[in-house]
């Protein structure tokens, strides 16, 4: 696995971040969260992303995770919290990409890059215009 982009490391590079709480069963034999609870963390703290930039409740769309790839790049570790820093990568026609790290006591432990894509009436939809424009206004801080 290549090195990941430095400024993806940085918390300031993202426009949003939740503290989440870590929890004992997150843990594996070896005392790491594993690899379920960390995928978990990061959908956490997606949903949370969403909320706060108000991407949710359009009439008629939906959207579906098409990818999601995790690189983990140092141990996580319980009791301590995560936080997960979100913003918005790249911007197609019809999906867009979510860019987050996982930071546990100032270290960045994961990165998480997940694809998305519109759907309406069954089947693929363009960006509406205004879902567009809160994409953009959350864009990571390269």
């Amino acid at each position: 696995m290549p090195r990941p982009d430095p400024t993806r490391l940085d918390p300031a590079t993202y426009p949003f971040t939740v503290t989440i709480q870590t929890r004992f069963q997150d843990l594996d034999v070896l005392g790491h969260i594993n690899n379920v609870a960390m995928a978990a963390l990061f959908e956490s703290g997606r949903v949370r992303f969403n909320q706060a930039i108000k991407l949710h409740g359009w009439a008629g769309h939906r959207w579906l995770v098409a990818r999601v790839e995790i690189n983990y790049l140092g141990e996580g570790f319980f009791p301590d919290d995560v936080e997960i820093a979100s913003g918005i990568g790249e911007i197609g026609t019809r999906s867009w990409s979510i860019l987050s790290a996982a930071f546990q006591n100032g270290a960045c432990i994961a990165t998480c890059d997940v694809v998305l894509v519109m759907s309406a009436s069954g089947g693929l939809s363009a960006l509406p215009d205004e879902f567009r424009a809160g994409l953009e206004a959350n864009r990571l801080r390269l």
